[in-house]
């Protein structure tokens, strides 16, 4: 089944830049949980170190979507077209779903960067050993009926974007969201 749309969060609330560089109050969003949504590292690595499993990528979509914008957000405008749209589950070997994630990519670049797309993006980038820029743009807090449903736990969730940037050149644009199922391991959230 291929999906016409993608899980945004309606955000109950959201920030932008100037927050993800300052970081939020602890009470608000405790520290282990800004490292893994407001730092520059790869989110897959993270959950295979927080986990001690592999994490694994269900691609759940891959949709030529054009110039369309998406309702993506507006950093999208930089990504150039016609553009691919991926959505995966990010999961643990034993089948724990522990992020949901949507990218954006050039379609006549995603094979080059994604060549094995069953494996996620850290991964394949890792294998070409391109260096990245992780530019965080944005963070949400919201909910979806639809994620809540996925990952078995009540929301409201902890989502980000970023942009990876490539030879100082805009690659993909990434949007992901976290299950509270990571408490296990980061801790409470706030």
């Amino acid at each position: 089944m291929i999906a016409t749309s993608w899980n945004a969060l309606e955000p109950i609330w959201q920030g932008g830049s100037e927050l993800v560089q300052t970081g939020l109050p602890h009470q608000q969003l405790a520290p282990a949980w800004q490292i893994l949504l407001l730092g520059d590292g790869s989110p897959t690595r993270h959950l295979q170190l927080l986990t001690g499993e592999p994490t694994e990528v269900d691609v759940i979509d891959m949709s030529a979507i054009g110039m369309d914008k998406d309702g993506a957000p507006s950093s999208l405008s930089v990504v150039p077209g016609p553009r691919v749209r991926r959505q995966v589950w990010l999961k643990t070997a034993s089948g724990q779903r522990l992020a949901y994630a949507t990218s954006w990519w050039e379609a006549r670049h995603i094979d080059e960067y994604l060549e094995n797309k069953s494996l996620p993006i850290w991964a394949s980038l890792a294998k070409l050993r391109t260096e990245l820029y992780r530019d965080v743009q944005g963070i949400y807090y919201g909910d979806s009926p639809m994620l809540a449903q996925a990952f078995g736990e009540p929301g409201p969730f902890w989502g980000r974007h970023y942009l990876f940037w490539h030879h100082g050149q805009p690659l993909t644009l990434i949007y992901e969201v976290f299950s509270p199922y990571l408490q296990r391991y980061l801790g409470k959230i706030s």
